[in-house]
C-alpha cells in the first residue's frame, strides 16, 4: 500500500517528503499509523530489496486492504513543524525567521525514492591461467610458489587483498627449514599483532615435520616482543617490566601535570590526542629538538612531550614507542652487540610490510645489512596507518633501496567475488603514488556490489538494520556481517538502530558513547540544567562552556544553599567575575529553564547561537584532532534531535544509549557473537560474506581533511583515503553495500569521488 494514516494526517508515498520517511517508520514500529481501509496499524517497510510500502503484520489484511490505489493530496508531517534549518530573530516575544519571511516559506521539497544502483568494474571476468601446484602438502599456486621458494637476498611479496598472504609466509618459513636445512635460530619472523603471530605460529606446527624444540627455536613474533627481549638481555635492571608505563592513565599523569605546570587548563586538553601525537614523533624517530610546530597545538604537544622525556629519564621508566627507539639506539651505539646478534639471525621475515614505521624499518635494516636476507610481505594499496607514522616510501622505494631485489606479485584474490575485486581495482587504480599491480578473482557469482542512498545517517542505518534483519531470516548468521565506517561517530546512528533491535552485535571495546564526547556533553549540560537547574554534573560542564573556572562550582555551590536558589540561578549570585561575564551570565541564566519549551533541534540551535556555545565551539572545537571536529559532533546531535518531540525524551534517549554501551564495553563479547560494527582502520585483515560501508560521500570517504589538503596541493591523504575505501571495499567476500546518504549531518552530500566511475 502507498497511502496510511497517522493521526489526522493523510500520508502517500508518492508525494511524501523522503525527509519524512524515517519519522513516520518510526511512528509506525509504535503502531501510530493506521491503514486507510480498514484503520488498523500498519508499519512502513524501509529496506534494499524494494520500495517503501505500508503493510499489515497479518497477510489477510494486507490482501484485504491492497485496492487502496488512490494518492490524497501531498500531506507531510514536516509542514506542522518549524523549520529547524533557519535562524530566528526575537521579535515582541515572537520568533521570526532570518533568512526568509514567513509568507515566502518553501514547500518541502519532494525527494523521489532511489532505486539501489549496481556498481561493475571495468574487466570482464576470466579466470587467471594458474597452474595449481603444492609444496610441503600444502596448495600453492605458481605465484605463492615462487615467492615460497625464493630464499637468498631481498625479496618483496606485493600481497594484495585476499591473495594468500599468511599461507606464503608460514610455508615459506617450513620450506627454509624443512628443505632448505636452514637453522630456525636463524631466522627472524615479525608481524605486527600478537594476533598473527599465534595465528602463524598453530599454522606452523600444524603443518610442520620438526619436532616442538625445533620449531620453539624459530623466533616469532611482534616488533615489540622482539626488540623488548633484546633490551632485557642486554640490561635487565633497567628494562625491568616494572618500570614500563603500560597503559595510557600514567601517561596522561604527566602531560597533567606538564599543564598544571604551563598554566594550560588540563579540564579541557585532549590528551589522547597528545598521547597520540607523542607516539608518532617518537615512531618516526623524531627527538623534541627536530620538531617544528606548525601550529598552537603543536607547539603544547611539543612542551608535554619534553615535559613527558625528562619525568621517564628521571624516573627510569619508558613506553612501548621506547621499546624500539632504545633498542635501535642501542644496537647502533654498540657495535659489538650489534653483531652478536648479526651472527644469529641471517634470515628476516617481516608480514604487513607497508605498515612499517621509520624505527621499525631502521632496526630491520641494521640487523639484516650483513646479508640482506630481508623478505617483506605487504601491500601499499593498503597502507591506511599513517598517523602511527606507517609510510608506503618503504614499499614504493624498495628497489631502490635494493637494486637486486626480486619483486613477486601475488595477484590472485581468493576472498572476493569477482565484481568486487574488479570494482576495487577500478577504486584504487587512481592512485599515482603506487606500484601497478591489478587483482584477479578466482570465481564470480551474480551479486553485484550496490550502491544505495538514503536520506541522511537515520535513515541509513534503518536501511541497513533491517537489510541484515531480512538476510538472517532467510538463512544468513550475524556473525557473517560487518558494518564499516570512517570514525567512531559514523557509527552512532548504526549502533543506536541494533539497541534498538533484536540482533546481536558486537562494537569495538575502545568505542566510547557519541554522548560522552566533551563538544555533546557541552550541550547536553544546558538541556539537562533546563530539566533540573540542580544537576552538578551538567554545571561542571555549563561552567567550562561559559569559560568559567572549576574553582566557581563549590562557590556556587554555597551560594544556592545561601539564597535557598537552584545551581543555575546561583551563578547570577557569583562574585569577582569580569563585568563582560557577569552581562553574559544574566543574558544566559534566564533562558535556561525555556529550553525545554522548545523541540530539541531547536533548543540546540538556541544553545548555539543565543547562548553562547558558539564561542565555546569556535575556541575549543578541533581540540588538537584534523579528524574530530567538535563542530562535526555538534551537527551530528542535531541530526538524533530532530527525532524527539521533547528535551526530556531527547535526554532519555542519550542517557539509555550512553549507559548501553558502558555495558556492551564490560561484557565478554565473544568476538564473533553477532553483527560486527567497526571503523574500517581496524577491519583490516578480516573478512566476511556480507559487508556495509556507511557514509561514503565527500566529507567523509575521503575526510574533509584530505581534501582540504588536496585543495592546498598536498594528495598524499587523499590518495590514502582512497586506499581506506579499497580496504573497506575488499573484506567483503559475496555481498558488498555502500551507502552514499543524500544528507550527511544536516547538510547536503554528494557520493564520494571515489566511486564515480563505477556509476
Amino acid at each position: 500500500m502507498k497511502v496510511a494514516k497517522m493521526n489526522e494526517f493523510d500520508l502517500s508515498l508518492e508525494n511524501l517528503p523522503r525527509e519524512d520517511y524515517q519519522r513516520i517508520y518510526e511512528a509506525s514500529l509504535k503502531d501510530n499509523v493506521s491503514c486507510k481501509a480498514c484503520g488498523l496499524p500498519v508499519k512502513l517497510y524501509l529496506g534494499l530489496n524494494k520500495p517503501p510500502f505500508f503493510y499489515h503484520t497479518n497477510k489477510e489484511d494486507n490482501l484485504r486492504c491492497t485496492d487502496i490505489v488512490s494518492s490524497p493530496p501531498i500531506q507531510s508531517i514536516s509542514t506542522q513543524q518549524p523549520n529547524l534549518e533557519c535562524e530566528y530573530s526575537e521579535q515582541n516575544g515572537f520568533r521570526i525567521p532570518k533568512s526568509r519571511s514567513i509568507a515566502t516559506l518553501e514547500k518541502p521539497t519532494v525527494t523521489e525514492w532511489q532505486e539501489p544502483q549496481v556498481l561493475k568494474g571495468r574487466t570482464p571476468f576470466t579466470l587467471k591461467s594458474k597452474t595449481p601446484s603444492s609444496l610441503l602438502g600444502i596448495p600453492l599456486d605458481v605465484e605463492q610458489k615462487e615467492a615460497v621458494t625464493t630464499i637468498e637476498g631481498p625479496l618483496l611479496i606485493l600481497a594484495g587483498a585476499g591473495s594468500g598472504k599468511t599461507r606464503v609466509l608460514t610455508t615459506r618459513a617450513l620450506y627454509m627449514m624443512e628443505e632448505k636445512a636452514i637453522d630456525p635460530t636463524s631466522m627472524m619472523l615479525v608481524t605486527f599483532t600478537a594476533k598473527a603471530a599465534r595465528e602463524m605460529h598453530e599454522r606452523l606446527i600444524k603443518h610442520t615435520r620438526l619436532t616442538a624444540n625445533q620449531l620453539n627455536q624459530l623466533v616469532i613474533g611482534t616488533f615489540h616482543s622482539i626488540f623488548y627481549k633484546m633490551l632485557l638481555h642486554d640490561n635487565r635492571e633497567k628494562w625491568n617490566g616494572q618500570h614500563l608505563l603500560k597503559w595510557d592513565w600514567q601517561k596522561e599523569s604527566y602531560l597533567k601535570q606538564a599543564c598544571r605546570e604551563m598554566g594550560i587548563d588540563e579540564k579541557d586538553f585532549p590528551f589522547d590526542q597528545a598521547i597520540q601525537q607523542i607516539g608518532y614523533w617518537k615512531n618516526t624517530m623524531k627527538t623534541p629538538t627536530d620538531i617544528h610546530p606548525a601550529d598552537e597545538w603543536e607547539e603544547k604537544a611539543l612542551s608535554l612531550y619534553n615535559y613527558y622525556e625528562e619525568q621517564k629519564r628521571e624516573r627510569g621508566q619508558f613506553d612501548f614507542d621506547d621499546m624500539l627507539v632504545k633498542c635501535y639506539e642501542m644496537l647502533r651505539e654498540n657495535p659489538s652487540v650489534l653483531e652478536a646478534y648479526q651472527k644469529r639471525f641471517r634470515y628476516f621475515l617481516i608480514d604487513e610490510f607497508q605498515d612499517i614505521n621509520p624505527v621499525q624499518y631502521k632496526l630491520i635494516k641494521l640487523l639484516s645489512n650483513h646479508t640482506n636476507n630481508i623478505c617483506g610481505v605487504g601491500d601499499d594499496d593498503q597502507t591506511i596507518y599513517s598517523f602511527r607514522g606507517s609510510e608506503p616510501s618503504f614499499i614504493l622505494n624498495f628497489k631502490e633501496e635494493y637494486p637486486e631485489a626480486t619483486i613477486i606479485t601475488l595477484s590472485s584474490n581468493y576472498r572476493s567475488d569477482h565484481h568486487i575485486v574488479s570494482s576495487a581495482n577500478e577504486v584504487i587504480s587512481k592512485n599515482k603514488q603506487r606500484l601497478s599491480k591489478k587483482m584477479y578473482a578466482q570465481f564470480q557469482t551474480d551479486q553485484l556490489p550496490v550502491c544505495f542512498s538514503p536520506y541522511d545517517e537515520e535513515e541509513e542505518a534503518t536501511l541497513i538494520v533491517n537489510d541484515i534483519k531480512e538476510k538472517i531470516e532467510a538463512g544468513a548468521l550475524p556473525k557473517e556481517f560487518v558494518i564499516l565506517y570512517r570514525t567512531h561517530t559514523g557509527g552512532r546512528a548504526v549502533f543506536e538502530r541494533f539497541v534498538q533491535s533484536s540482533i546481536p552485535f558486537v562494537i569495538e571495546k575502545e568505542q566510547s558513547s557519541f554522548y560522552e564526547r566533551k563538544m555533546v556533553r557541552g550541550v547536553l549540560s544546558y538541556l539537562r540544567l533546563s530539566v533540573d537547574p540542580d544537576d552538578s554534573s551538567a554545571l561542571t560542564e555549563l561552567i567550562r562552556a561559559l569559560f568559567l573556572k572549576q574553582s566557581v562550582l563549590n562557590d556556587v555551590k554555597a551560594l544556592s544553599i545561601l539564597h535557598d536558589c537552584s545551581l543555575v540561578d546561583a551563578l547570577l549570585y557569583l562574585n569577582g567575575l569580569h563585568a563582560f561575564q557577569m552581562a553574559k551570565l544574566k543574558k544566559i541564566v534566564p533562558k535556561i529553564s525555556a529550553l525545554t519549551k522548545d523541540k530539541p533541534a531547536s533548543a540546540i540551535q538556541t544553545i548555539e547561537k543565543e547562548l553562547g556555545f558558539n564561542d565555546y565551539l569556535k575556541k575549543q572545537g578541533n581540540e588538537g584532532n584534523t579528524i574530530d571536529k567538535g563542530s562535526d559532533d555538534l551537527n551530528d546531535l542535531k541530526v538524533v534531535a530532530k527525532k524527539f518531540s521533547t528535551v526530556t525524551e531527547f535526554l532519555q534517549h542519550t542517557d539509555h544509549m550512553t549507559l548501553t554501551q558502558k555495558a556492551l564495553k564490560g561484557q565478554k563479547q565473544a568476538t564473533e557473537a553477532g553483527v560486527q560494527l567497526m571503523t574500517i582502520h581496524r577491519s583490516k585483515g578480516l573478512e566476511y560474506k556480507y559487508v556495509y560501508i556507511v557514509g561514503a560521500v565527500d566529507g567523509s570517504i575521503p575526510h574533509d581533511f584530505a581534501l582540504e589538503s588536496a585543495r592546498k596541493g598536498n594528495y598524499e591523504f587523499l590518495e590514502e583515503e582512497r586506499r581506506l575505501l579499497y580496504v573497506a571495499m575488499t573484506r567483503a567476500k559475496e555481498h558488498l553495500f555502500i551507502s552514499t546518504p543524500s544528507k550527511r549531518r544536516g547538510r547536503k552530500a554528494v557520493a564520494s569521488r571515489f566511486l564515480k566511475t563505477l556509476f
